[in-house]
């Protein structure tokens, strides 16, 4: 009877002990790499905020700038400066463009890279 009755088990499912460890590691990852990302889309935002604000703010070339660094240094930002923005006028109203990348060390040669551009309206 002890013979029958294994041969008649129904099949187990689910994951193994390895594809456990597989999808660990991914969320570990994926964990990781937003842990690294989430501070880079804040000072992105911040980024954006400080270029509008100095857009209204300022009329010369080194007014926006000085109100940008300004900005920055209340925001905590330091991937770019006053002097990284491209100031234009259309229509009479000043444009404030910008332009950086951001990388994320993943490991060893690997790395994640953000663009980013963005300009005022």
């Amino acid at each position: 009877m002890g013979l029958h009755r294994s041969a008649t088990r129904a099949r187990q499912r689910g994951l193994s002990f390895i594809g456990v460890i597989f999808v660990g590691l991914i969320a570990v990852a994926a964990f990781a790499i937003g842990g690294q990302s989430v501070p880079v889309f804040l000072e992105y935002a911040n980024i954006k905020k400080a270029a509008a604000k100095a857009a209204r703010d300022g009329n010369t070339v080194p007014e926006i700038r000085a109100a940008f660094d300004r900005a920055a240094q209340i925001d905590d930002i330091h991937s770019i400066s006053g002097k990284d923005l491209e100031i234009t006028k259309r229509n009479d109203k000043v444009v404030v463009s910008f332009n950086y990348s951001r990388e994320i060390p993943l490991a060893g040669p690997a790395y994640l890279v953000y663009r980013f551009q963005e300009s005022t309206n």
